[in-house]
């Protein structure tokens, strides 16, 4: 008996999928899943950090504090405005790295994940002499 091959491309993967069930049948897809789950712990997507610590900078007395951290790539700080009447206005400007929290009144937090390497300087648009210098490793 001569065996037709299907002129529609998608009959053909069709085709092909259950020629490749019927050689390893449902035995093989357990292992597969496994890999799968393997390959994504060990390498995980491209561009992707995995998630980090979270360190809290407070926003008072127009200052950070502290006013220094030392925090690894994928680490997020989360800056706090504490004061109780003046509003705040966190920013990065490096050639690398941009951020910026627009305005935040007093009791608003913003959370700024650090997903490359180096180190940047936070500064407040408000409060021109605040600056907190955050190594990321």
């Amino acid at each position: 008996m001569i065996q037709m091959q299907p002129t529609n491309p998608y009959r053909a993967k069709q085709a092909r999928a259950k020629q490749a069930w019927a050689k390893w049948g449902w035995w093989a897809l357990p292992g597969l899943g496994l890999a799968v789950l393997v390959g994504w712990l060990v390498l995980p997507p491209t561009g992707s950090v995995a998630p980090g610590r979270h360190y809290d900078v407070s926003q008072r007395g127009r200052e950070f504090r502290p006013g220094l951290l030392d925090i690894q790539r994928g680490d997020v700080v989360r800056v706090v405005n504490d004061d109780a009447d003046l509003p705040h206005h966190a920013y990065v400007a490096s050639e690398r790295f941009k951020f910026d929290s627009g305005d935040q009144e007093p009791g608003h937090d913003v959370d700024i994940p650090f997903t490359l390497a180096g180190t940047f300087s936070v500064l407040c648009g408000i409060h021109p002499k605040m600056r907190l210098t955050v190594h990321v490793h």
